[in-house]
């Protein structure tokens, strides 16, 4: 091969080359928990609606995603941590969305769930992560055949209460 026929394959090869590495970068997000939390306390989120499982399951569930995410200790009380995340389950409404149309009855329900968050620090004070009206939702069927009903709710929350955690961990570990 000459050098003007070898410098003709060359170019476009190199273009390639460039073209394939250029504009595609895997991006960090800021860590925005300080290097001095070792342990953050999350105690039971309070409820102020009569879905009582539901903040337990939370409270569980959260705790569960900051154990398998991350390296922080976890624990119940607050005076044995470096940082505090309280919750509260502020709203959880349900109400159907799909019906049958020969007994009328709901087939579908959406439940949606309202969150507040606080993540705190407990040496300074300082607010490390709040977000009030924080909103998940969840759907579910319901069976019109009396006899193959099978109550899908609590498995629709047990799905809410896992999707909320992870959100949730995520959430404070990315800072949105």
């Amino acid at each position: 091969m000459t050098t003007r026929e070898l410098s003709k394959f060359s170019l476009p090869v190199s273009l390639a080359l460039v073209a394939s590495a250029c504009g595609y970068h895997v991006g960090t997000h800021a860590d925005t928990i300080p290097k001095t939390i070792k342990t953050i306390a999350i105690p039971a989120f309070a409820n102020t609606t009569p879905q009582s499982k539901l903040a337990r399951l939370l409270t569980a569930d959260v705790t569960r995603e900051f154990i398998s995410r991350t390296h922080y200790n976890i624990v119940a009380e607050p005076d044995q941590a470096d940082a505090l995340l309280q919750g509260a389950v502020v709203n959880f409404i349900n109400y159907p969305t799909i019906f049958d149309p020969v007994t009328f009855r709901a087939t579908g329900v959406q439940v949606v769930l309202t969150l507040q968050l606080h993540l705190s620090d407990r040496h300074t004070g300082k607010m490390l992560f709040s977000k009030t009206g924080y909103e998940f939702r969840e759907r579910f069927e319901i069976s019109v055949d009396p006899t193959t009903y099978f109550d899908e709710s609590g498995t629709a929350i047990q799905r809410l209460s896992r999707d909320a955690a992870r959100s949730i961990v995520s959430a404070i570990l990315e800072n949105f």
